[in-house]
């Protein structure tokens, strides 16, 4: 079986030699090796049930992997899901300090933090709305800022932004690198998007269809900050090219 290996210093996620296999027979995941360090940022693109979010799910320990070992301290684990989750009869000000409550922080250092959070994400003058008066950015937003109240040296993000139109979809990018910029958490992003991908990451990987592999990787060279417009440059369009070339690669 796989196991946990607990470290409180390098704010880094390495995965050893992963293998998951479900109850069922199914092999999700074969021989996954790759480490985040603090300070970068990886996204993970691959087709669909090739075992992208089963190695978020390992990471925090929502599953445990047949194969292998991984080295996280999930004690300030930062976790984004594909849907906003916040409570419905909870304020934006409640829903962000949710974690840091379940955390045991008392009331005036969390609400501080939560206010922190809020203003980092530009929800500042939302803190009273309830989310069904939020659009789905905003909701994101506040599923962020959430997290930013646990200060976390490693951020897991599950395709957050797959559900909201391409618009919002780029500005949400561009908050989620000025907010890695900021913090400088080692991040795991997955998504299906080769354009966010390039855009967020400083590595992009590749995994194979079912059981998934890694097959490539590329390392992304511009610097940051990365203007909007960065995704007109023809460097850009090259390097997505050659992570779009592997991509379909990977489905064969």
């Amino acid at each position: 079986m796989g196991r946990l290996l607990q470290t409180t210093t390098t704010g880094s996620l390495v995965f050893d030699d992963i293998g998951m296999v479900f109850p069922d027979g199914t092999e999700a995941v074969r021989s996954a090796s790759f480490t985040v360090e603090r300070g970068e940022f990886v996204t993970v693109v691959g087709p669909s049930g090739c075992g992208k979010s089963t190695l978020l799910k390992i990471a925090s320990g929502l599953l445990e992997p047949t194969r292998g070992q991984v080295e996280v301290d999930r004690s300030r684990l930062g976790y984004v899901f594909q849907d906003a989750t916040l409570l419905q009869w909870r304020t934006v000000q409640r829903n962000v300090e949710l974690l840091a409550e379940l955390h045991g922080v008392p009331r005036g250092e969390r609400k501080q933090l939560a206010d922190d959070a809020i203003e980092m994400v530009g929800l500042k003058g939302f803190e009273h709305h309830y989310p069904k008066s939020l659009s789905g950015g905003m909701k994101m937003r506040c599923s962020l800022a959430r997290t930013l109240t646990l200060k976390p040296p490693v951020f897991l993000f599950d395709e957050p932004f797959g559900a909201v139109d391409e618009i919002t979809r780029e500005h949400l990018n561009e908050e989620t690198q000025r907010l890695f910029r900021l913090e400088g958490f080692a991040g795991l992003f997955i998504t299906h998007s080769i354009s966010e991908a390039v855009f967020l990451s400083t590595r992009v990987l590749v995994m194979s269809a079912r059981p998934g592999r890694l097959v490539a990787e590329f390392e992304v060279p511009f610097d940051y900050p990365r203007s909007p417009d960065l995704r007109f440059d023809p460097e850009f369009a090259k390097l997505s090219g050659e992570v779009s070339h592997a991509l379909r690669g990977a489905h064969s």
